[in-house]
């Protein structure tokens, strides 16, 4: 691991993941191994829907794939994270748990599991921080990075099986 290209990075690069990496713990947290309804659940998703929003407003202040007029396809995503993050809060609300959950899940699996599997692609800056410069460590990195979040989720989504202490 080296951290020199992330600290070299432009400011919203580094406001960016401060927010995402505090956010992927604590969701994967709430979604995998907190009782749901509790004060603690309630306060950490707020906690962590405020990180989401940090995360993805801080996305259209990084230009690094300029496709059109300096956003990508990835800002769109940014979009969608932020529709969510307002959806996830007022399904709770207005106690529509079951939309909650729905909607919870989408953003953590393509908000932080999708988005942050791209920036282990090679030549991204995560990818540099993650594998200093080692060519097969990425590939494997990006398979492990999207298969075993996205099967734990399959396994996890409606099954009675949670991991709780």
């Amino acid at each position: 691991m080296n951290l020199a290209p992330l600290l070299e990075a432009p400011v919203a690069i580094q406001v960016h993941v401060a927010a995402v990496l505090p956010a992927a713990i604590i969701g994967a947290f709430l979604l995998l191994w907190r009782r749901k309804g509790t004060p603690l659940h309630r306060t950490l998703g707020k906690i962590w829907l405020a990180l989401m929003m940090v995360t993805s407003i801080s996305s259209f202040f990084i230009h690094e794939l300029n496709v059109i007029g300096g956003f990508s396809p990835i800002h769109l995503l940014s979009i969608l994270t932020i529709a969510g993050c307002f959806r996830a809060y007022q399904t709770a609300r207005a106690g529509n748990i079951t939309a909650h959950v729905a909607v919870v899940r989408q953003l953590y699996f393509g908000g932080i599991v999708v988005a942050g599997a791209f920036t282990l692609l090679p030549h991204r800056i995560m990818s540099a921080v993650v594998f200093d410069g080692s060519s097969f460590i990425p590939v494997a990195g990006l398979v492990l990075a999207v298969l075993l979040p996205w099967l734990l989720f399959y396994l996890l989504q409606d099954r009675k099986l949670r991991l709780t202490f």
